[in-house]
């Protein structure tokens, strides 16, 4: 895919990220620096890309402002940063729905059991719900984000 190509070639980054900006609509994700974009990434979402998750097992990926609060090497994927979903107003909304807001979003890298190239997985949404890097893509992430750090995922 191109833009994987095109994006293995950008200038590795320095120091730490500020933020995190997801666009679900466009796949991508973008990692910010004091305000500027210094880095976009193409990613894999949830099976149900479209709308803000709502329960456990709806297979969508959340809208709205979280943390990526802890950071977690032993993951079924390829490493994994945890998002702090649900938020306060996640948690209330589910409970005046009467139904469990799911959890256990995160960041990750590819699924190890896959036969897929990292190109051929960034091609489909193919997550229960989390977002989906390539190993090299996670490996740079991993080591330019702190816990507490924010990511606003939208539409």
């Amino acid at each position: 895919m191109p833009a994987l190509a095109s994006q293995a070639n950008q200038s590795p980054l320095v120091g730490k990220i500020d933020r995190v900006v997801v666009t679900k609509s466009k796949s991508v994700m973008a990692l910010y620096q004091q305000g500027k974009k210094v880095k976009q990434y193409r990613i894999a979402l949830g099976d149900r890309p479209q709308g803000h998750k709502r329960n456990e097992g709806d297979q969508r990926t959340p809208q709205g402002r979280y943390f990526l609060d802890y950071k977690k090497s032993d993951s079924a994927y390829y490493k994994a940063i945890h998002i702090s979903y649900p938020n306060e107003e996640d948690r209330l909304r589910a409970e005046a729905l009467g139904i469990d807001p799911g959890g256990q979003i995160m960041i990750h890298g590819q699924n190890p059991k896959s036969s897929l190239s990292a190109e051929q997985a960034q091609q489909y949404n193919w997550t229960d719900g989390c977002i989906a890097l390539t190993n090299e893509q996670m490996d740079e992430l991993w080591r330019v984000v702190d816990p507490g750090t924010p990511i606003e995922i939208w539409p």
